[in-house]
């Protein structure tokens, strides 16, 4: 673990634009079991793929006219028991950080891990991002 002072400014890089910081399991938890329709889960990191691609990714994804209805952190390797928590409902995915889900109703709909981070730009990434809320946060119809 980092001391908390260096990861702050990571940290706040997401919870400027409105993303939630989740803290413990019991966050999560609360944060899955409490969302109605999408949830876009980040799974926030200390590493440069972080710094240079994921979060600036997330910030001009989040402008999209689409976008999830709820949004919440976890920092890996430092907030270890939310981010183990936060996995849990990754089904099927190794762990990876970063990374960004997409929870539909608590049920993943969307990963994006690592390896599919670290060798884009965040341009790229963000494109990604909004084509996968054009295809899953739509409200659903009636």
């Amino acid at each position: 673990m980092y001391p908390e002072l260096m990861v702050v400014p990571m940290r706040q890089e997401l919870t400027r634009l409105g993303v939630q910081e989740a803290r413990t399991p019991e966050d999560v938890d609360s944060a899955i079991r409490d969302s109605k329709g999408t949830l876009m889960v980040v799974v926030n990191s200390i590493c440069g793929c972080a710094a240079g691609k994921m979060r600036p990714a997330v910030r001009v994804a989040l402008q999209n006219a689409v976008r999830p209805d709820h949004a919440i952190t976890v920092f890996a390797g430092q907030d270890v028991a939310a981010t183990q928590r936060a996995r849990e409902y990754f089904t099927d995915q190794p762990p990876s950080s970063p990374s960004i889900a997409i929870m539909r109703e608590g049920k993943l709909a969307y990963f994006m891990p690592r390896n599919q981070i670290e060798g884009r730009d965040a341009a790229e990434i963000a494109a990604s991002l909004k084509q996968a809320f054009e295809q899953l946060c739509q409200p659903a119809a009636n």
